[in-house]
């Protein structure tokens, strides 16, 4: 039997939805989990240093009958570091981590300071890109130059924005060339998942990854 929610549940009020008005999550992200990729954008500040943004929320879609490929970056914090250094730079890197560097990818988001070259203090390797201005990290298997587009409010005066990156180029290990899948290979920010009709004390966010299980056959 399926529930139907378009009201927050009773079971969610009160403390939860202080909780997640507080931190700009609505109640239907938890209910209704949809996973979405996760990766680390980086970008030169206007000193110089390198900043590093964690982000997820997000999609990557053809467009003009195939010419081009964009990423659209679904929830960009106007007051962050990421949303002024592409304002001011126009150009970023998108970088895509394995398991293995997940920690480190996410010890960004504790150096976030004007004067900190963000990749070096998280214990990763900044190199440059081959087609804009902007750093990559050595250490992601795969890393897509980028140059800004567009940007969006999803709801006029909103303090995020929605952010159109082109694709330009990309540098991919050898050996992520064939399969970007598995345990190694593209991570996926699921958002702790809440059964609004069994309330837990404990509820965790999870990085997942993409089992193949499905042959949807040839084109």
């Amino acid at each position: 039997m399926k529930k139907s929610y378009s009201e927050m549940p009773e079971s969610l009020k009160g403390s939860y939805a202080d909780v997640s008005r507080a931190w700009g999550f609505c109640w239907k992200e938890f209910v209704m989990t949809v996973p979405s990729p996760m990766f680390l954008v980086t970008t030169y500040k206007a000193n110089g240093l390198t900043n590093a943004c964690m982000q997820s929320w997000s999609a990557f879609t053809s467009a003009d009958h195939g010419k081009g490929y964009y990423a659209i970056l679904g929830s960009v914090n106007k007051g962050g570091h990421l949303y002024s250094t592409l304002k001011e730079k126009q150009e970023a890197v998108i970088n895509f981590f394995s398991a293995d560097y997940y920690n480190a990818c996410m010890a960004t988001i504790r150096h976030n300071e004007a004067e900190t070259d963000e990749i070096a203090a998280a214990g990763l390797t900044a190199e440059s890109a081959s087609w804009v201005n902007a750093p990559m990290v050595r250490e992601c298997f795969m890393n897509l130059e980028c140059r800004y587009a567009w940007e969006k409010e999803i709801v006029p005066g909103d303090d995020h924005a929605m952010i159109c990156l082109e694709v330009i180029g990309a540098h991919i290990d050898e050996a992520y060339l064939t399969d970007k899948t598995g345990e190694k290979g593209l991570l996926y920010n699921i958002h702790y998942q809440l059964n609004p009709e069994h309330i837990e004390k404990t509820n965790h966010d999870y990085a997942g990854v993409i089992v193949k299980k499905i042959d949807m056959g040839e084109y």
